[in-house]
């Protein structure tokens, strides 16, 4: 498969506006190509964050760069909802060989990442699905929040009935459009154990994975185990490297350029390609941010009431392996949001160049 066939295969979810759907997500999975085809290189705009670039920007970003895919992990680069508008996005980047993937945010209204700027939980779905098929999206991705929600009442358990029940209340409307929801393991909130059944109840007809391996780090998995439990439910992704390492608390970890991490990425492409073919890596680099994983705190384990040890063990692992990653302070002279901005394109091309050379990933010459 070339960048111009992946095009026009993904993109066809546009036709789901139509009275008559002409595709449906499912179909175009049953075609994917073999695992010896290129995989598709994509862009998720959080890599840019500090550029604060909209959409049309971030479209033009992905053509001049050659990425075969964007992922907009949220409306907010969107400027506005009008069918003109998400009309002439979709036709820049169909026209461009590039496929837009698009992300709704968080569906669980009781979490603390939920926001009501859309309506309730049921109007958010409603609107992604709109939204997506007039994009082209083959997706709408969506999640619960972070690893805070873990420790609310009724932990990740309540959050998971919530979003299951609300992903089945418009079950007519995602099967119709011939797209699916994209589910995503977000800043430690599930497991992938946890997010494969969340999957399986709502329904794999309607509902996929949209996989990050440093978050299943965040959740304390070992990102190629979390990759072959989800395996043929991915969906769409987002990916970045990661550093582990231990701690007087437990671990930490922070996010890296892919190559400069602890993942095997040519192994992982490897093994995304045989499980979900034809599924787009997005590079969402993420560096410079420690965040911690205190499990040797007794008030850790609250949030994982029925977690066995012996599931974090490949976890455990590569923290025993890894070696601390100091910040990096911006120079004399240089303002924050300057520095950041400069790291973050940095960290990005420097992920694609590897996967380019090193994965077999990026469908353009």
């Amino acid at each position: 498969m070339n960048r111009r066939d992946f095009a026009k295969t993904a993109g066809m979810g546009v036709l789901a506006i139509q009275p008559s759907p002409g595709f449906a997500l499912n179909e175009f999975l049953k075609n994917k190509p073999s695992e010896s085809a290129g995989i598709p290189l994509g862009l998720c705009n959080h890599s840019l964050r500090s550029l604060q670039l909209n959409a049309r920007q971030l479209i033009g970003y992905a053509i001049d760069k050659k990425f075969d895919s964007i992922l907009l992990n949220t409306f907010q680069p969107l400027d506005n909802f009008e069918p003109g508008y998400l009309s002439g996005l979709s036709e820049m980047a169909k026209s461009n060989d590039v496929t837009i993937f698009i992300g709704a945010g968080s569906i669980s209204e009781k979490s603390g990442s939920y926001s009501s700027k859309y309506g309730n939980a049921t109007e958010l779905l409603t609107k992604g699905i709109r939204v997506a098929s007039a994009l082209g999206s083959p997706i709408v991705g969506v999640r619960i929040g972070s690893a805070e929600d873990r420790y609310m009442d009724g932990g990740i358990e309540a959050h998971i009935h919530s979003v299951i029940k609300v992903m089945k209340s418009v079950r007519s409307e995602i099967l119709d459009s011939g797209l699916k929801f994209a589910f995503e393991n977000h800043a430690g909130d599930l497991r992938s154990e946890e997010l494969l059944a969340l999957i399986n109840e709502a329904g794999i007809d309607i509902c996929g994975a949209l996989f990050d391996p440093a978050n299943a780090v965040w959740a304390m998995e070992d990102p190629m185990d979390a990759l072959r439990i989800l395996g043929p439910t991915i969906v769409c992704t987002s990916i970045r490297d990661v550093a582990v390492w231990e701690t007087d608390e437990g671990a930490a970890f922070q996010g890296m350029a892919i190559g400069e991490g602890m993942v095997d990425f040519p192994g992982y492409a490897k093994t995304m390609a045989q499980l979900c073919p034809g599924v787009p890596l997005h590079v969402e680099t993420i560096s410079n941010s420690v965040r911690p994983v205190p499990f040797l705190r007794p008030e850790f384990w609250k949030g994982f009431p029925d977690l066995p040890v012996g599931k974090i063990v490949g976890f455990l692992n590569m923290a025993k392996k890894g070696k601390p990653v100091e910040i990096i302070n911006a120079p004399a002279g240089m303002n924050q949001k300057e520095f950041d901005i400069k790291l973050q394109q940095s960290e990005l091309l420097k992920s694609t160049e590897y996967l380019r050379k090193n994965c077999n990933v990026g469908l353009s010459p």
